[in-house]
């Protein structure tokens, strides 16, 4: 077995935090330290991936760029970029693989070809090193093996019923034919440079080789595309790298030809090893979308709501009745729920899903994420389209009409329909938030008396029936006792202030029963309607620090957000939980709403701590006017 080769074992699997992730804004590739690339789909997040040995490392394909002799590698992004260099060396020799997918847009002549999708530059800085290239693609969820050929020098196509990819890599490499690929070795020393580049589509004609000059102009394209974006940032705070690392990998998670963001790239990485928690995140959820743009405005990047606002009336056509939970990243409504069973799954954790049976499921909270992230457009202009208003009149209506129901929650529960707390308080928030833009939406009076009346109805079923007395919390649903994290977020809508009495004692009660760790867990695993344990979910913890940082109990919730932020990897990279017993990531990597809430929790955390130094300035004042009347 040669260096960086692993067996098929469970345990042979790379950790998640071993990965970083590059792309295009139309799909995602994630790239191992060991230089291999595990997941990618193509053409875009939501389509059969070409490499995807994430999810069964003898079948799902991968793309290899490394050194056949070398230690362990450094990486790290280029400033304010989705650039990912990588740096390799063995005893003095020493060399650079830069890995992108270049921004589809014409910059300054750097045009990006057609076919175009990966660019991987190997430029050694030191000595001569022998390089080895496995490329092993595979199509339709890994069901199909594709016939390779060797068409040119420096090219390999891989075709099968019209589909194909080919790799382009150094011309004088020595092709060899290798199980379910081909592998290219060769050597390069300084003064020496080599592209390798990955093509995707086409039936007829082979992609024109790309020279380093070209290559080296959409890398400087693609680099300025990502700071330029990230200019519009207007966070200068404490924690200003993590926030920026996090803007840009939200930012790379959307597909721009519709505006729509994907909760993750990836699909079916489990919540613990072993499990069948395994769910396909490739997808535009209407709740991670507006928490997503409403953040995003709150960090200075505007236009992203007004997308998101666009993509809702194109997607949704103004019926909020017929919302789904989540969609294709075009639009599309068909997500249907297939089992890949011809798949290991990542560490032998199968179910392998593909689609989501979560879409046609009832989740009253997207009405309130829907209506805070037009809040947060309207609070910008103060104005609101006609259309848009449309919309939003009809969101009103229908939470008017169907607030009482049971639902399946955040947590997206398939056998448990409850009055779930969650869900009730966002109905709140979405009435809430209605009545405070009346001024441009125009409710109308017998529309905004019944607002007011279901808003005060909402609150005094949350306040009584979601508050359980003998638990002392609020618990996961009406008239319950299972104590649930979610239940943290009343205060944050707004409905009571982070000092009640309730808030204090739910806070409390989640510390000491969901906390393992250090880190919060959503609810028990025995407690779960699938009765398995599971990560640390990292959201719950950054609901944590919001609600500590309101209470004003500003040093725990710094040391509990600086314990959180160690869950990232060394890249930034955040995933859906953690586990603090093995200190490894699970869950599907990276996860935008962890982004989210991290940030949200940085923008609590400031205002908390820009809050005390305001006390503490009227303090020091109210002393030195005691002194100077005394004196």
């Amino acid at each position: 077995m040669g260096a960086g080769e692993r067996s098929s074992s469970a345990e042979s699997y790379p950790s998640l935090d071993e990965y970083g992730v590059i792309g295009d804004m139309r799909s995602a590739a994630l790239v191992c330290r060991d230089g291999s690339i595990d997941w990618l789909c193509l053409p875009r997040f939501d389509s059969p991936w070409i490499f995807g040995r994430l999810l069964d490392w003898q079948r799902g394909g991968h793309l290899r760029v490394a050194p056949e002799e070398a230690g362990v590698p450094s990486r790290q992004y280029r400033t304010d970029s989705n650039v990912l260099e990588t740096t390799w060396m063995a005893g003095r020799e020493q060399a650079q693989v830069i890995d992108f997918m270049p921004i589809r847009r014409r910059d300054q002549g750097a045009s990006v070809p057609a076919s175009l999708r990966l660019l991987r530059m190997i430029q050694p800085t030191r000595g001569k090193l022998n390089w080895r290239i496995d490329f092993c693609p595979v199509f339709d969820h890994g069901r199909k093996i594709p016939r390779l050929s060797h068409h040119a020098p420096g090219m390999v196509a891989a075709r099968s019923e019209g589909e194909s990819v080919t790799l382009e890599y150094p011309g004088h490499f020595r092709l060899v034919r290798a199980e379910n690929g081909v592998r290219l070795q060769g050597s390069l020393e300084v003064g020496e440079t080599a592209v390798v580049a990955l093509h995707h589509g086409g039936r007829r004609g082979h992609p024109r080789p790309l020279p380093w000059t070209q290559a080296a102009r959409l890398l400087a394209g693609t680099d300025r595309f990502w700071r330029a974006w990230l200019e519009q940032c207007t966070y200068q705070g404490r924690y200003a790298p993590a926030v920026r690392r996090s803007a840009l990998l939200l930012k790379l998670l959307q597909y721009q030809p519709s505006g729509a963001f994907v909760a993750a790239p990836t699909t079916s990485l489990p919540e613990s090893a072993g499990g069948t928690l395994n769910w396909d995140y490739r997808y535009t959820w209407l709740r991670d979308m507006a928490v997503l743009v409403e953040t995003l405005h709150q960090l200075g990047f505007v236009h992203e709501v007004d997308q998101f606002m666009d993509w809702l009336d194109n997607s949704c056509a103004c019926k909020p009745s017929s919302f789904q939970m989540l969609y294709r990243v075009d639009g599309n409504r068909r997500v249907t729920e297939h089992e890949l069973t011809h798949l290991d799954g990542y560490r032998g954790s199968r179910p392998v899903r593909i689609g989501n049976a979560a879409a046609e499921q009832n989740q009253l909270d997207v009405y309130g994420e829907v209506m805070e992230a037009a809040h947060a457009a309207w609070k910008r202009s103060k104005h609101l389209p006609r259309r848009r208003r449309a919309m939003l009149l009809q969101v009103v209506d229908h939470v008017l009409q169907h607030w009482p129901e049971e639902d399946a929650g955040i947590w997206e529960s398939r056998f448990r329909p409850k009055r779930y707390v969650y869900s009730q308080a966002m109905c709140w928030l979405a009435l809430d938030r209605a009545l405070r833009m009346d001024s441009a939406l125009r409710l109308g009076e017998r529309r905004r008396a019944d607002a007011r009346r279901a808003r005060t109805r909402i609150r005094h079923e949350v306040l009584t029936r979601g508050f359980n007395e003998k638990l002392g919390a609020f618990t996961q649903a009406f008239d319950d006792d299972t104590l649930d994290a979610s239940g943290l977020t009343v205060p944050l809508t707004g409905m009571l202030g982070a000092s009640d009495p309730r808030v204090v004692s739910t806070v409390d009660v989640v510390q000491k029963q969901l906390m393992r760790g250090g880190l919060v867990y959503r609810h028990l695993g025995t407690e779960s309607e699938f009765a398995q344990d599971e990560g640390a979910f990292l959201i719950c913890s950054f609901w944590l620090v919001d609600v500590l940082a309101q209470m004003g109990r500003t040093d725990e919730a710094e040391e509990l957000f600086a314990r959180v932020s160690r869950t990232a990897n060394d890249l930034g990279l955040f995933a859906e939980e953690f586990d603090p017993a093995t200190e490894t990531p699970t869950g599907n990597f990276p996860l935008a709403l962890s982004h989210l809430s991290m940030v949200g929790a940085v923008i609590n955390l400031e205002r908390a701590a820009s809050s005390r130094r305001v006390d503490r300035g009227a303090t020091t004042r109210g002393k030195q006017r005691a002194a100077r009347r005394t004196g």
